[in-house]
């Protein structure tokens, strides 16, 4: 049994049982001549097979997308108009689906979700008309001269999730979209050019294709996921993004968000041109032949999706499954606050509450790439949550955990089970998306790939691995200028390029940093990860109640991140609040126990007891810091002044000796530069006579 990437078009005869009741001969005289005359042909012509015939219905498979396209086209434009072979009758008329997908190949057959969505798009075709999905549609607009119809999200039978659509009318070839004139405004979408009053206007090419595709679809709303589709394709792109094209096409055409006279906002829907038109007209139709067809590699990945479905309820009493769905519930949710994931809807989840189906064949229905699963138990006050993290296509176990409990508030009890499970899903599927870039081609990278292949770089905390992950960011930016994350990611690797590397801090590097953080806010104003990249670029530059200010928004806007609680405990011990940071530290640490950041969460917190002159526990967190696998050089540091300072000289040699061996060019006059973030010059007293009583060079030189 193999499994295999296909364009399956699925085509059946519009009333033929009807037709049989009346004629039998007559029908199957002429669905033979239909198949042998026209179907199997143009089947042929494209490069496609047809896999078996069903009565009075067909499935042909192609490997080509554009092919499948073209056949179909081919077959419902012959059949148009034409008669049957006795010349006293219509011929035929065939309704047509075409999806792309997954499927399973044995023998000669093919089985399977992508099979399925044809056979039921094609169900929704008009007569002598087809339907395609949005997979579909993503490859061949703009390759096959054609027009097509958004009909939105179909909700079909035996597919639980909705299925975007759209119609082509295989009428007529796809006109050219004219001159299009509007109040004092002309449009020319074959010049690319937008006039007003006869003069040329300067506009981004990006906002000329949103004004130009919203006026040539002036008869309708044309909704925010289609916008989507048509300007960034299957790149990841937020809606604020979105919205900042639309105050800029506005400002271009004299229109803003109060008036409205051109492009109004129908809530919850999308937008429409509302303009009166003057007129259109519509030069010849250009047969230019079609582009090839794209790399795959060049097409942005997707962020990924999760799926979380209803947790069993292992108990006798069904009654009790309310506590499984609770927390369900509020793990989606939670993770759902992670702009970086696409989390499906709870209503599609719950859909396959006790199915059958394997983890595989849900994550096709459900279009995701992970798949939550999970059960609880009660036994008297203690209750037992287990939950485990599948990869969906290849079934392997991610991340499992138990949590045992016991049960005082059942609403504290959910808190808290869903607090941990958010937390640690978000980590460990950011660390295995950074696993799959990594052993992706690494010819014709996505925007997606390049920025997680920059995030795998940046958690191996080395001066070369930090300049690489800016590299892959700012290649990443160069594809999707509007990745809000990618912005956000750069703006931090060069504050720690500062802090931790060789890069020698300056107004320069900060200006970089600040635009980059504030460039990600623009473009997306809901995301923790921004709020916290920004407050660690003003703690650099020393603007300590802005930072502070910006991680309390992170945690505002997702308590689950806790990353953030680290960078606001460390912010808050520069201001002397250490009570207060060493509690942030330790909701970080329990919320991301296994957090690939985890060492920072344990070597800030040292330096807090450190400043607390708590030199025991400093040391211990220090420790800690120290053994794990990807600790920075800092965190050595850190070890070297508190036994320094705790006086156990044998400890605090071996401590320099190894901090040595790491960073040989580490010396005090090295700490006192790399500290310049440090608020109190009495913490950064503190911590240099630590260095000096362990017994640490004054300065690289005197080695």
């Amino acid at each position: 049994m193999d499994r295999k990437l296909l364009t399956i078009v699925a085509m059946d005869v519009v009333g033929y049982s009807r037709m049989m009741e009346r004629d039998e001969e007559r029908t199957l005289r002429q669905l033979n001549d239909t198949r042998s005359g026209t179907i199997e042909p143009a089947i042929e012509r494209h490069s496609g097979r047809i896999v078996k015939l069903m009565g009075d219905g067909a499935l042909a498979e192609f490997t080509s997308v554009v092919g499948a396209l073209q056949a179909a086209v081919e077959i419902q434009r012959n059949l148009t108009g034409t008669t049957g072979s006795n010349g006293d009758a219509p011929q035929l008329s065939l309704r047509i689906g075409i999806h792309l997908g997954d499927v399973i190949v044995e023998g000669n057959d093919i089985y399977g979700d992508g099979v399925n969505v044809a056979a039921r798009l094609e169900t929704i075709a008009r007569p002598g008309s087809i339907v395609l999905s949005k997979q579909v549609f993503d490859h061949v607009s703009g390759r096959v001269p054609v027009h097509f119809t958004p009909l939105g999200e179909q909700q079909v039978k035996n597919i639980s999730r909705p299925i975007e659509a759209y119609s082509v009318d295989v009428g007529a070839t796809k006109p050219s979209s004219g001159r299009i004139r509007f109040g004092d405004f002309e449009l020319d979408p074959d010049l690319f050019e937008l006039r007003c009053k006869g003069e040329t206007v300067a506009v981004e090419p990006q906002v000329f294709d949103l004004v130009s595709y919203l006026a040539q679809n002036c008869e309708r709303t044309v909704t925010k996921d289609e916008i989507f589709s048509k300007l960034w394709g299957e790149r990841f792109v937020s809606d604020s993004a979105l919205s900042s094209q639309i105050k800029m096409a506005r400002k271009v055409l004299g229109d803003d968000g109060t008036s409205q006279h051109t492009i109004r906002t129908i809530h919850g829907r999308g937008f429409r041109f509302v303009a009166p038109m003057a007129s259109t007209d519509s030069p010849p139709v250009r047969n230019d032949p079609p582009p090839p067809e794209p790399d795959i590699y060049k097409q942005a990945r997707m962020k990924p999706s999760v799926a979380i479905l209803p947790f069993a309820n292992l108990n006798t009493e069904p009654s009790e499954d309310y506590l499984a769905d609770g927390i369900t519930e509020d793990i989606t949710t939670a993770l759902s606050k992670n702009r970086w994931l696409t989390v499906i809807a709870r209503n599609s989840s719950f859909s396959f509450r006790n199915s059958s189906d394997g983890i595989r064949v849900i994550g096709e229905k459900l279009g995701a790439d992970y798949i939550v699963t999970g059960s609880v138990r009660k036994a008297g006050q203690r209750v037992r949550t287990t939950v485990q993290l599948v990869d969906a296509d290849s079934e392997n176990n991610v991340w499992s955990e138990r949590f045992d409990r016991d049960m005082t508030d059942i609403f504290d009890l959910q808190d808290e089970i869903t607090e941990l499970v958010a937390s640690r899903i978000e980590s460990e599927l950011g660390m295995t998306e950074q696993r799959k870039a990594e052993r992706r081609p690494r010819k014709n990278l996505g925007a997606w790939d390049l920025y997680q292949l920059g995030v795998a770089e940046f958690y191996k905390f080395t001066s070369d691995a930090n300049q690489r992950c800016q590299d892959f960011l700012r290649r990443a930016i160069e594809l999707d200028p509007e990745f809000a994350s990618a912005y956000s990611r750069l703006a931090y690797a060069i504050v720690l390029s500062m802090v931790y590397f060789d890069a020698a801090p300056d107004d320069e590097r900060m200006d970089e940093a600040l635009a980059a953080a504030k460039r990600a806010l623009e473009l997306d104003d809901q995301d923790a990860n921004s709020f916290f990249t920004i407050g660690r670029v003003y703690l650099a530059r020393c603007e300590y109640e802005l930072a502070i200010d910006a991680l309390e928004h992170a945690v505002d806007l997702n308590p689950y991140l806790a990353v953030t609680y680290c960078g606001l405990g460390d912010s808050l011990a520069y201001e002397g609040r250490l009570d207060e940071a060493i509690e942030q530290f330790e909701i970080a640490i329990r919320l991301s126990p296994h957090d690939p950041f985890r060492w920072a969460f344990y070597s800030y917190r040292s330096l807090a007891h450190l400043f607390r002159r708590e030199f025991q526990e400093a040391v211990s967190w220090a420790r800690k810091s120290v053994q794990t696998p990807n600790a920075q050089y800092w965190a050595q540091a850190h070890l070297v002044a508190a036994l320094g300072l705790l006086g156990e000289e044998k400890q605090a040699a071996r401590a320099v000796a190894d901090l040595t061996r790491s960073k040989p060019e580490f010396s005090v006059d090295f700490a006192r530069k790399h500290l310049f973030y440090l608020k109190k010059e009495e913490q950064i007293e503190t911590y240099v006579e630590g260095l000096r009583k362990a017994g640490l060079k004054e300065t690289a030189e005197s080695s």
